[in-house]
């Protein structure tokens, strides 16, 4: 006898249907499984055999033979387990196979029938309502019990959750109902940012380099990019590591891309079905490109989508390799790197800020006041070099950091704290989100050359500024207009509707690498 079930696959991102086909015949006991499947996919007749039996239900002694359509798409990870069982069940008459239709089925099975937890249960929510939006009818996905309120996300289809084969079986003989969800995404938002406003160091407990505040508020309000340089101890990292608590709260539409992008990579935390706050990922500077932009046989995000609509971190910037570096320049221009893998080329996402840590020099000392640089000009020139200068024109801002004083050390006054600073980056995002809106737009380091022409008008100071600018330090067409976007930004922060001299003056300011090393 021949039973179909509709279940999903991940490919990159995506999800996509899945037409399980289980065919149960005479002839000797055999189990095997087509349609292009992975090693984990080969290994489900164990899972499933055991999970049948010691769930009390009979496994059929036949040839069993189960096909997963398109069978040109390669088939990976355990989450098909709970389709087959199901298929051999409905196929031998354990269950009525009228009841498997107009429902998507997905998860892994235990030895003993349970349920296990999947990857990408989101994006499969996603593509059914995709199919239930192409076909017109209403759709039903049914997902293991820890996966039910992420999937539950997606409004438009009907989402249970399943603890064990018996109990899905039970639904489909209607003995016991599966348990629906709903989506309770705004209530819990609220509940977080209620108690999660500033976590992690606050502003308020970094003393000094108001300066170099003051760059992280604008890189915050604008999504620019921003490269940090001073000696070791100077509190480069620690202002970093404070940089999220200035960055403005998701929306609802940014939660559902970076938990989808988590929930596919299996780095979802445990009991947290949604993520609510902007990544922070800091790679060591021993990854691979591979690593930081993504790929490998089976194509899985890196960390540059990881960091989605949040922070790459990259601390000792010069001591990543260069070609990992260099392999930055496509994901910062186009918020997406392309990944080919055979007759597969998957896009993923990677809208993120930047920041950035390094030294003036190899002994880390060029510049300070307390400490003699040992370094010759040659060393250092030789230094800075393993940074490209395509990818400097990526920083919109770089911000020398000095070493504090011993005074400034010892004062017992607060600096500004962390929420008032978001206020002021709250209130810039939204005048942009605003201006932007009809664009498709949410923020100043999105905007093409259209928009630059249209939103970043100067005037005759202004442009005398910039020509000025533009001539002593050799300004490329790409740090040009980054400078426009950054003055953007400054005049958005201080409440203007047009770009003054004075805002462009600023953004000039934050070019410190484009001077000369050495005087």
């Amino acid at each position: 006898m021949l039973a179909s079930v509709a279940s999903l696959g991940i490919l990159g991102l995506d999800g996509y249907p899945v037409l399980v086909e289980v065919d149960v015949s005479n002839g000797l006991p055999a189990f095997d499984l087509v349609g292009l499947p992975s090693a984990a996919v080969r290994e489900s007749r164990e899972r499933v055999r055991s999970a049948i039996r010691n769930s009390g239900f009979d496994f059929p002694l036949q040839r069993i033979t189960v096909n997963l359509a398109p069978a040109d798409l390669r088939k990976d990870g355990p989450a098909y387990d709970l389709p087959i069982a199901l298929g051999i069940l409905a196929a031998t008459g354990q269950i009525p196979v009228d009841r498997l239709a107009a429902s998507f089925w997905t998860g892994e099975l235990s030895l003993d029938g349970r349920i296990r937890g999947i990857s990408g249960a989101l994006a499969m929510a996603e593509t059914v309502k995709k199919e239930a939006v192409r076909t017109n009818c209403s759709l039903s996905l049914v997902v293991p019990l820890e996966n039910a309120e992420e999937a539950a996300l997606i409004d438009g289809i009907k989402v249970f959750g399943a603890r064990n084969l018996t109990e899905v079986v039970a639904a489909l003989r209607d003995d016991l109902p599966l348990t629906r969800f709903n989506s309770s995404w705004s209530e819990r938002l609220q509940e977080y940012l209620k108690n999660n406003k500033t976590a992690g160091v606050n502003f308020e407990q970094v003393k000094g380099q108001e300066s170099t505040k003051r760059a992280l508020e604008i890189a915050a309000a604008g999504s620019h990019n921003l490269l940090l340089i001073g000696p070791p101890g100077a509190g480069k990292t620690m202002l970093i590591r404070c940089f999220p608590t200035i960055l403005p709260s998701v929306t609802f539409d940014e939660s559902l891309e970076i938990t989808r992008i988590y929930s596919v990579a299996g780095l979802l935390p445990q009991g947290q079905p949604v993520i609510f706050e902007r990544p922070f990922r800091s790679p060591h500077h021993t990854c691979t490109a591979v690593t930081l932009v993504g790929g490998g046989r089976i194509p899985r995000p890196g960390e540059v989508s990881l960091a989605q609509r949040g922070v790459l971190f990259l601390d000792e910037l010069l001591e990543f390799n260069r070609e990992v570096l260099e392999a930055l320049r496509q994901p910062l221009e186009d918020g997406q790197i392309t990944v080919s893998r055979l007759n597969t080329t998957l896009t993923f996402p990677c809208r993120f800020i930047l920041v950035a840590s390094m030294n003036p020099c190899p002994c880390g000392y060029y510049g300070d006041n307390l400490h003699e640089c040992v370094c010759t000009p040659q060393q250092i020139k030789r230094y800075r070099q393993r940074l490209s200068g395509p990818l400097l024109d990526r920083f919109d801002i770089q911000v020398e950091v000095p070493r504090l004083t011993f005074d400034e050390l010892a004062t017992e006054a607060k600096g500004e704290s962390s929420v008032i600073i978001r206020q002021r980056v709250e209130e810039a995002r939204s005048r942009q989100r605003e201006r932007l809106a009809r664009r498709g737009l949410t923020n100043n380091a999105e905007m093409g050359s259209q928009e630059l022409e249209e939103f970043c008008c100067l005037d005759s100071e202004g442009k005398n500024l910039l020509q000025m600018a533009f001539a002593q330090l050799g300004l490329s067409a790409r740090a040009y207009n980054r400078i426009l976007r950054l003055a953007r930004t400054i005049a958005d922060l201080a409440g203007a509707s047009d770009i003054m001299a004075s805002h462009v003056a600023e953004a000039i300011q934050y070019r410190v690498l484009d001077r000369p090393i050495l005087e």
